[in-house]
């Protein structure tokens, strides 16, 4: 059957990034047909494994309906703007680092946009800052963002080490975030929103896909990231399939295309010269890794610089603060920003997230100059 060039465009706006991550391979691979043979090694097969568990686990408790149903109860306690902006972002923050950032993007704006139906509020503003939100939220946790897991698993450091070497950061991120809430919101009183009942609450899905959080993380501290995998998928395989048809598998591929491209960039010789002096900067690597986030997203990034530096901790601080500032900085503001449809916000994003990359790359300066910091 053929494909109409409407739905062609569709599939290719919808999968953008997939399909400029294979042109870009096609292109680094022509004339080096021998490359093929590595993309395999380019791949950190346990991070790939580590992600595609933790989408299986994340998707679990959204469809289980239980996410959804505590952000409704969270959201009937707020009255005021400004309170309920604190309250968004809190809580975008705190599910960003126990489910992911895009996972907490989906269960957040989508309630955020609900609200404007029954009342007047600024809900575009609101979404930038749970992008804001999420971004800083899972700055502090190993598998709160693909970059984080990645250097997680490739570091073979220790849960808790991570999360100490991380926490000073997440917690200045996160407070600046805050410090600009009253400059966004009024403090003016709104009227209580009428959200409606949740959907029902699957509550076996849910008690499952809780438990086997904990599970799924000490199998990874222990390095059975693959073995882990297959137990997620055997269980949901088993009792509720549908939540593995609802996973982005693209999505993974996206990351396994990351892995290649990014290997076979590095493996270029005039690379090396190039990684040479942007450790030359002002802040070495930290400062390297935020000013290419604003060019390739913080998650390629990442991948590509650890081709050059041992210092995961400096990778992970500069990656992180990278995803403020421009919008493809971080995969969460693309998300959040196309959840809103609202092409408007491009603009208003910028304004408020420009400035919150200058205030994080000086707070990530002050922080490692600092004698009591974690790291």
């Amino acid at each position: 059957m053929a494909v109409s060039p409407y739905v062609l465009l569709r599939i290719i706006r919808d999968n953008w990034l997939l399909v400029m991550l294979t042109s870009v391979l096609i292109m680094l691979m022509w004339g080096r047909p021998e490359k093929a043979l590595e993309l395999d090694n380019f791949v950190h097969w346990p991070t790939i494994a580590a992600l595609a568990g933790l989408m299986i686990l994340s998707r679990g408790l959204e469809d289980s309906g239980m996410l959804a149903r505590a952000g409704h109860l969270l959201l009937r306690w707020v009255y005021g703007q400004r309170r309920l902006a604190c309250v968004l972002v809190l809580f975008s923050a705190l599910l960003s680092a126990i489910v992911t950032n895009d996972v907490a993007l989906f269960i957040v704006v989508p309630l955020t946009l609900a609200l404007r139906t029954v009342t007047p509020l600024p809900i575009g503003r609101m979404v930038i800052f749970e992008a804001f939100a999420v971004n800083a939220g899972s700055a502090i946790s190993p598998v709160g963002n693909p970059q984080n897991l990645f250097l997680w698993q490739a570091s073979e450091a220790g849960f808790i080490e991570f999360l100490f070497a991380m926490m000073p950061l997440s917690a200045m991120l996160l407070l600046l975030v805050l410090i600009l809430i009253p400059f966004a919101f009024p403090a003016m009183p709104i009227e209580s929103a009428d959200l409606g009942d949740s959907r029902p609450v699957k509550l076996p899905m849910a008690v499952v896909s809780l438990l086997f959080y904990p599970v799924f993380l000490f199998m990874l501290e222990q390095g059975w990231a693959l073995s882990a995998l297959g137990l997620i998928t055997l269980v949901y395989l088993v009792c509720w399939r549908g939540v593995l048809r609802g996973v982005d598998w693209l999505l993974l591929m996206v990351f396994v295309l990351m892995f290649m491209v990014t290997g076979l960039l590095a493996s270029l010789p005039w690379m090396h010269g190039a990684a040479g002096l942007a450790a030359m900067l002002p802040g070495g690597i930290f400062t390297s890794a935020m000013l290419l986030s604003q060019g390739i997203s913080n998650v390629p990034a990442t991948l590509f610089l650890h081709h050059f530096t041992h210092d995961w901790q400096l990778l992970a601080w500069g990656a992180n603060v990278g995803g403020f500032g421009l919008a493809i900085g971080s995969m969460a503001n693309l998300i959040a920003l196309r959840l809103a449809r609202n092409y408007k916000l491009w603009w208003a994003f910028h304004f408020w997230s420009l400035p919150l990359l200058i205030m994080g790359w000086l707070a990530g300066v002050i922080l490692l100059r600092w004698p009591l910091h974690f790291l």
